[in-house]
């Protein structure tokens, strides 16, 4: 299967498998976070980015604290925890995934 994949993305062969595999789980990662939000939350979510440009002086306070509550219900730390905890040969903390307060 992945041979045909590989024959049909140009560049594909010359990327390890190993690398594709790690990249393959932080999308499966990343999909189960995004997924903690709503069909409306996620549209609103990228409605507040585009109006934003990147920068939080485009937005109003009530739409900075909207889009911080967004983001928070994302939970970009244990994310990023999670996608280092799973591509680590050695096993990470607990304090590291969840921080110090051990908010789940």
């Amino acid at each position: 299967m992945i041979g045909r994949a590989a024959e049909r993305v140009p560049g594909l062969r010359r990327v390890p498998l190993l690398r594709l595999i790690a990249v393959a789980e932080i999308a499966l990662l990343t999909r189960d976070h995004v997924t903690a939000l709503t069909a409306a939350e996620r549209r609103r979510l990228i409605a507040l980015m585009r109006a934003g440009r990147g920068r939080p002086s485009h937005l109003t306070k009530a739409e900075r604290s909207e889009l911080e509550v967004l983001v928070a219900k994302l939970a970009p730390r244990r994310l990023l925890g999670e996608s280092v905890d799973a591509l680590s040969p050695v096993p990470l903390p607990r304090r590291v995934l969840y921080g110090r307060n051990d908010r789940r």
